[in-house]
Parts: C-alpha cells; structure tokens; sequence
C-alpha cells in the first residue's frame, strides 16, 4: 500500500498519513483544522512485514482502509522525556 505522510505545523509531533497523495477528502474537516498547515514529509510502501517506529503496520493499514487515514500522535510526555535524555 502507497503511503503519504504529512506533517502538522501546529501539533507537534502528529502526523497524517493518506493512502493517496494531497487527498484529503476522507479526513474530517474539523481534524483537518485541529492539525493547521500540513506539510508533505515523505511516502514509503506500507506492508505488514514493515517496521514502524511508533505503530504497527497491520493495525496503521486496518484503519487506513476502513477511514481513509491515520494519525500518528505524539509520543507520551514520559517516553519524549526519556528520549530526549539519551541525547
């Protein structure tokens, strides 16, 4: 499966990713203002043998079938903070 992720100006650390490039038209309108400007990050081909660093692919492709999208938070309080100590 094609994947384009895009990257919100105004909620740091959240990411859309749409199964067809700068389509948005399954992502409800009040998400689309919740995450401001989106910026085109990168695509990657998402299988269910693929790594994801956040998420598990079978789960991110399931949804992006049933809705259209899926939204990749940001990463707990805690788990950023631990994170950025190992810098």
């Amino acid at each position: 499966m094609d994947c384009f992720v895009y990257r919100s100006q105004k909620k740091s650390g959240m990411y859309l990713y749409l199964s067809e490039k700068d389509n948005f038209t399954k992502v409800p309108d009040t998400l689309i203002k919740l995450l401001g400007e989106l910026t085109f990050s990168f695509e990657f081909d998402l299988s269910e043998d693929r790594k994801l660093v956040r998420e598990e692919s079978k789960e991110v492709i399931r949804i992006m079938q049933e809705s259209g999208y899926f939204l990749q938070m940001p990463p707990p309080k805690s788990e950023a903070l631990e994170s950025s100590q190992l810098n």
